[in-house]
C-alpha cells in the first residue's frame, strides 16, 4: 500500500485537473482504454450473473423438479464461466497496454521538456529530485497502472451494481446486508488514515536503516581505524528494532481493519440466513434468491476493502502526476521568438548594461556591467571565486538572460542583433560553450563528436579532430574512433574526453568560443596536448576565457576584471600591471604561487 505525506495530498479541484490532464495525454491510448472500460464492465456483470443462474437452478430446476431447465443453466454457467475467463486475461492485457502506453508518452513528454529547459531551471531544481520524478513518482503510477486501475474500477463497478441487483431480488433482504455497510465506511476512513501514518513511518525508518547500513559500509575504513564496530552495531541494531516496532504497527493496523470487515460479512451471512430463512417460510423470498443473496454478500464487502487499500494509491499516484506537470508546464526561461533574427556569420559581442540575479542568491551577480569583444578578439575574465565572471560568459554565450531591473535588462547582441531576438539553433552554431570539463555520454569517439552536429559524416568528425591535431591520438587506439567510452567517458583520461570537447566546437565551426579554462584540471602530461589543440580551435575565432592561470591570461588581447559582480578593470597585461591595480595585484599572487 502507498503512503503519501500531507504536503503531497492534493485538494480536489487538483485532483480533478491532473486526471483530467491525464485522460488528454493518453489521447493515443484512449481507444484500447474504451476497449479495456468495456471488458471490466463485461467481466463484473458475469460475475453477478453466476450467483443468478444459480439462483434460477435452485428455484426452477431443483425446486420444480425441471431437469431440461437445469441442465440448461448448468450448461449457460459453464459457458459463462470460460466466458469470464478469456474476457479476464484479455481485459488484463488491455489494461496493461493501454497504462504503459500512457506512461511511456508521460516519460517521453517530461524528458523532452526537460532537454528544453534553459540553465536557470536546473539551478532551482536539484538533479536528485529530477531523476526521482522520472523513476520513483513514474513507478508509483505503474503500480496503480498495472494492478490499482483495473481493481479500482472493477471494485467500483461491482459494489454498484451488486447493491442494485441485492434491491432489485429482494429489498428487505437488501437492508438486512446493508445494515452493516456503514460501520465498514467508517471503519475504512479511518483505516485510510491510520494505514497512511503507519506506512509513512514505516518508509522513514526503512530510510534511516539504509543509511546507517550505508554509512558503515561507505565508511568502514573509519570505523575500523578507532575500533568503533561494536558502537556500529549497536547503532544499526537500534534502527533496525525501530523499523520492526513500525513494521509490527502497521501489521496491527491492518489486523483490525481486516478482522472487522470479515466479521461484518460473517455477521451478515449469518443475518441473511436468519432473516431469509423467515421470509422463505412466509412464501416473501425464494431458496434461491436467499443464495444468491449469501453468494453475492462478497461482492460486497470485497471492494470496499480494495477501494480502502487502494485510496491512498490513487492519491499518492495523482500527486505524483500533479508534480511531473509542474515541470511539462515550465517555461524555459531563455525562450525561443516567434520570429527569429538570422545571426551574421561574424561580428562583435556588445554587452549594453547588464544586471543579472540567480534565483537562489541573495544578491545580484552582475551589476551595469557593459563592454564590446570585437570580432577576432581574445577577452580574458578574471577575478575572485565568486565575482561573475562565469555568469558573464555565460550570458555572452545566452545560457542566461539579464534580469529585468526598473523596467529595462540591457542586452547582449552579436553583430548587432540581441541574441534574445535570434533562434537557439542559429545562436549555438555562431557562438559554442566548451566547459572545464568535458562530459562523454554513452557511445563511441566518433558518436561524442557527432553530438555537437549529428548530420556530420565520419569525414567531417575526422577532419574536426585533425584541424586540432588529436586525430592521430584516437586512431592509436585498437577500435579507433569506433572505441566505446563507456558510461561518463570512463574509458578515456581526463585530457582525452577534452580533446572529443575541443573537437565537438570544431566541427560546429562556430566564430565565437566560451571557455571555462579548458586545461585546468588536467594532469601536466596531457595539458601540453590539449593546450596545443586549444590553441589550433582558437585561431581566427573570438575567444572569451574564464581564465584561472596566468599563462591564460597572458595570451589574451585584453583582460577585463570583476570584482563585486562589476567591471572594475579593462586592458592588455602589460597595461593593468602598469596600473597597479586589483589585476597587478592578482598577478603577483599567481606568479608568486608558481613554483621556482
Amino acid at each position: 500500500m502507498a503512503a503519501i505525506s500531507e504536503q503531497d495530498r492534493l485538494d480536489r479541484v487538483q485532483t480533478w485537473r491532473a486526471l483530467r490532464r491525464s485522460y488528454d495525454l493518453a489521447r493515443p491510448q484512449r481507444r484500447i482504454l474504451h476497449a479495456a472500460l468495456t471488458l471490466i464492465l463485461m467481466s463484473t456483470l458475469i460475475t453477478l450473473a453466476g450467483p443468478l443462474l444459480l439462483r434460477s437452478a435452485i428455484d426452477h430446476g431443483i425446486k420444480d423438479g425441471d431437469g431440461r431447465v437445469l441442465n440448461w443453466l448448468i450448461v449457460v454457467y459453464l459457458g459463462i464461466t470460460a466466458f469470464g475467463y478469456i474476457v479476464g486475461r484479455v481485459q488484463y492485457l488491455a489494461v496493461n497496454r493501454a497504462g504503459e502506453g500512457f506512461l511511456r508518452t508521460l516519460r517521453l513528454t517530461v524528458f523532452e521538456r526537460l532537454q528544453k529547459q534553459s540553465m536557470a531551471f536546473f539551478d532551482r531544481e536539484k538533479a536528485g529530485v529530477l531523476v526521482s520524478r522520472m523513476t520513483n513518482d513514474i513507478e508509483s503510477m505503474g503500480e496503480l497502472i498495472q494492478f490499482g486501475l483495473l481493481q479500482f474500477v472493477s471494485a467500483s463497478l461491482l459494489l454498484v451494481l451488486a447493491v442494485i441487483v441485492l434491491l432489485v431480488m429482494s429489498w428487505q433482504l437488501a437492508l438486512v446486508a446493508l445494515v452493516v455497510l456503514p460501520l465498514l465506511v467508517v471503519a475504512s476512513v479511518r483505516f485510510q488514515k491510520q494505514s497512511n501514518r503507519a506506512y509513512l513511518d514505516v518508509r522513514e525508518k526503512v530510510g534511516e536503516n539504509l543509511s546507517v547500513l550505508q554509512e558503515g559500509i561507505t565508511g568502514v575504513r573509519v570505523i575500523q581505524a578507532y575500533g568503533q564496530q561494536n558502537a556500529r552495531s549497536r547503532r544499526f541494531l537500534s534502527t533496525n528494532r525501530s523499523l520492526f516496532d513500525s513494521h509490527m504497527h502497521s501489521v496491527k493496523v491492518s489486523t483490525w481493519y481486516f478482522g472487522l470487515v470479515e466479521f461484518a460479512g460473517i455477521a451478515a451471512t449469518g443475518a441473511i440466513i436468519g432473516v431469509g430463512g423467515w421470509l422463505v417460510h412466509r412464501d416473501d423470498v425464494s431458496i434461491g434468491t436467499v443464495t444468491a443473496f449469501i453468494l453475492l454478500l462478497a461482492n460486497l464487502f470485497d471492494p470496499v476493502q480494495q477501494l480502502s487499500q487502494l485510496y491512498n494509491t490513487v492519491q499518492s499516484s495523482t500527486a505524483a502526476l500533479h508534480k511531473l506537470f509542474i515541470i511539462i508546464d515550465a517555461k524555459p526561461d531563455v525562450g525561443e521568438v516567434e520570429h527569429p533574427v538570422p545571426l551574421p556569420a561574424r561580428g562583435a559581442i556588445d554587452v549594453v548594461d547588464v544586471t543579472f540575479s540567480y534565483e537562489t542568491a541573495d544578491r545580484a551577480a552582475l551589476r551595469g556591467v557593459s563592454i564590446t569583444v570585437a570580432d577576432g578578439e581574445r577577452l580574458a575574465l578574471v577575478g575572485p571565486t565568486g565575482a561573475g565572471k562565469s555568469t558573464l560568459a555565460k550570458l555572452m554565450a545566452r545560457l542566461y538572460d539579464p534580469s529585468t531591473v526598473n523596467g529595462s535588462s540591457g542586452s547582449v547582441s552579436f553583430g548587432g542583433v540581441d541574441l534574445r531576438q535570434s533562434s537557439m539553433s542559429d545562436l549555438r552554431r555562431r557562438i559554442v560553450v566548451v566547459p572545464q570539463e568535458g562530459f562523454c555520454f554513452g557511445g563511441t569517439i566518433r558518436e561524442n563528436i557527432r553530438i555537437a552536429r549529428p548530420t556530420a559524416t565520419d569525414a567531417e568528425v575526422e577532419q574536426a579532430l585533425n584541424s586540432i591535431g588529436a586525430l592521430g591520438r584516437f586512431l592509436d587506439f585498437p577500435e579507433g574512433l569506433d572505441t566505446e567510452v563507456r558510461e561518463r567517458g570512463s574509458r578515456l583520461s581526463a585530457g582525452e574526453r577534452q580533446l572529443v570537447a575541443l573537437a565537438r566546437a570544431a566541427l560546429v565551426d562556430p566564430a565565437v568560443l566560451v571557455l571555462d579554462e579548458a586545461t585546468s584540471n588536467l594532469d601536466p602530461g596531457t595539458e601540453a596536448v590539449v593546450e596545443h589543440a586549444l590553441e589550433q580551435l582558437m585561431r581566427g575565432r573570438t575567444v572569451i576565457v574564464v581564465a584561472h592561470r596566468l599563462s591564460t591570461v597572458r595570451r589574451a588581447d585584453r583582460i577585463a576584471v570583476v570584482v563585486h559582480g562589476e567591471l572594475a578593470e579593462l586592458g592588455s597585461h602589460d597595461q593593468l600591471v602598469a596600473r597597479g591595480g586589483r589585476y597587478s595585484a592578482l598577478a603577483s599572487a599567481w606568479e608568486a604561487s608558481q613554483p621556482h
